[in-house]
């Protein structure tokens, strides 16, 4: 099985290395193609405005001046050209990408790109607390085992498979919870302005995430629980109640 991994946090992120064990235990054919810089919420980007410089670390790992999307289209079009891969990883992300956070993840545009291309796809991503060790452990060692029963089940063609890890000891997991996607009660964007040496202004984006009280059988409420989530995230995004009414509506 060739298996393809990228992420968003770039060539050098620590998710990265752990996410090459996790392929490393499935197989033995592993490439690795990621951002040269850290690209998180890029989102399903492209980069059309400038041109793309690959960076061959060695025979099976490159890093690509551009986003998560272009990673996974450099890898499949100009550096495996015939050959496919068979499973596209995706992470491991640092920090979750629960809820609403799937639309700014280039953590998920990697696995929505490998699932545009035909290529079953499972994006990966480990919960943490600011001011605290990121435990990666948890991931590594609850992710072979699941992706292996994943790909025994199977899953649609146009569906790609979101997980989260929770912020727990591996040994502390309380178990794997197959869910829907969540919606935070509330995401309050932060706007930190400062000013640099020169007097000009500058500004970083927040965001500030409440939880509130998750909906039961959400990715959401599968985390705060210290359980793994599992979401199937379609790319078709009509809404079909909808799609009836305004059906309806016009005639």
């Amino acid at each position: 099985m060739r298996i393809l991994v990228s992420n968003d946090d770039g060539i050098h992120a620590p998710g990265l290395k752990v996410m090459e064990k996790i392929a490393a235990s499935l197989s033995k054919d592993v490439w690795v193609v990621a951002p040269e810089y850290e690209q998180s919420g890029a989102s399903h980007s492209l980069t059309l405005t400038q041109p793309l410089r690959l960076r061959k670390i060695n025979p099976r790992k490159f890093a690509v001046r551009g986003t998560p999307t272009d990673c996974v289209m450099m890898a499949v079009h100009e550096i495996f050209k015939g050959k496919r891969p068979d499973l596209l990883l995706s992470g491991v992300n640092r920090g979750s990408n629960l809820g609403e956070d799937v639309t700014y993840s280039g953590t998920v545009a990697v696995a929505m790109e490998g699932t545009l291309l035909g290529i079953p796809s499972i994006a990966l991503s480990q919960k943490l607390t600011p001011g605290h060790p990121v435990k990666w452990a948890t991931a590594e060692q609850h992710a072979p085992k699941l992706i292996r029963k994943l790909l025994k089940a199977g899953w649609p063609k146009d569906t790609l498979i979101n997980i989260n890890f929770p912020d727990v000891m591996h040994d502390s997991v309380k178990g794997v919870q197959i869910c829907s996607q969540g919606q935070r009660d509330l995401t309050d964007l932060m706007l930190d302005h400062r000013v640099d040496a020169r007097g000009v202004p500058y500004y970083w984006i927040g965001f500030r995430h409440d939880n509130g009280a998750p909906k039961q059988g959400t990715d959401l409420a599968a985390i705060e629980s210290g359980q793994i989530s599992v979401s199937p995230l379609h790319l078709n995004m009509t809404n079909t109640q909808a799609l009836k009414k305004l059906k309806s509506a016009f005639g």
